[in-house]
C-alpha cells in the first residue's frame, strides 16, 4: 500500500493556483469537523496541510472504475481537490452541506471534488460520522453512484493520469 508521504509531492499540479484556499490551519480543521459533522480522514488532512486545494498532478486526474459511469466507461475524472476555507469564488469542503442538499446528494456524504453534474465525496453512511469513509462517485444527472476506494489513501493510491485511457 502507498504511503500519503510517497504521493504527496507529485500529488498537486503546479500549473495553477485556481481552487487553492489559505494554508490549512489546525483551527480550521476543528472548525470544518465542526460544520460537516465528521472526522476527516488524516490522509486527506496530510495532503490538504501541503497545499489546502486545487488541481492535481496530471498523472493523477482519473481514477479507475469497474463499470461504465456517464463520464467514460472505464474511469472518473478527479483533476481537481476542494480545499478548507472561505476564498471567494472557489469551491470549498465548507461549502458540501449546501451542494449535498442543492444537487439531492445523500446526507452523510462530505463532498471533495466535482462540477455539479457529478461529485466524489467521502461517504460516512455505513461507517459512521467517525469512522473511515470510503470514496463515491456521485453523478447527479443520473441519480447513480459508484464505490471507488474503501478509504481516502487506498483512492490516492488508485489515481492515474486521465491519457492512460485515451489509448484504451
Amino acid at each position: 500500500m502507498a504511503h500519503v508521504e510517497d504521493v504527496q509531492h507529485p500529488f498537486w499540479g503546479t500549473d495553477s493556483d485556481r481552487g487553492v484556499q489559505l494554508p490549512l490551519t489546525d483551527q480550521a480543521i476543528v472548525d470544518a469537523e465542526r460544520l460537516l459533522d465528521v472526522t476527516l480522514p488524516t490522509s486527506l488532512l496530510d495532503l490538504l496541510r501541503e497545499r489546502n486545494g486545487g488541481l492535481v498532478a496530471s498523472g493523477r486526474d482519473a481514477f479507475p472504475t469497474s463499470r461504465p459511469t456517464s463520464w467514460a466507461p472505464d474511469h472518473v475524472p478527479f483533476d481537481a481537490v476542494m480545499g478548507i476555507g472561505h476564498r471567494e469564488d472557489t469551491l470549498s469542503m465548507l461549502d458540501g452541506p449546501y451542494l449535498v442538499e442543492e444537487w439531492g446528494l445523500p446526507a452523510g456524504v462530505v463532498l471533495i471534488s466535482g462540477d455539479g453534474h457529478y461529485w466524489i465525496g467521502l461517504d460516512y453512511r455505513t461507517c459512521g460520522r467517525h469512522g473511515e469513509p470510503s470514496v463515491v462517485w456521485f453523478d447527479a444527472d443520473d441519480s447513480s453512484e459508484l464505490t471507488l476506494a474503501p478509504d481516502f489513501r487506498s483512492f490516492v493510491a488508485g489515481l492515474t493520469s486521465a491519457l492512460e485511457f485515451e489509448s484504451a
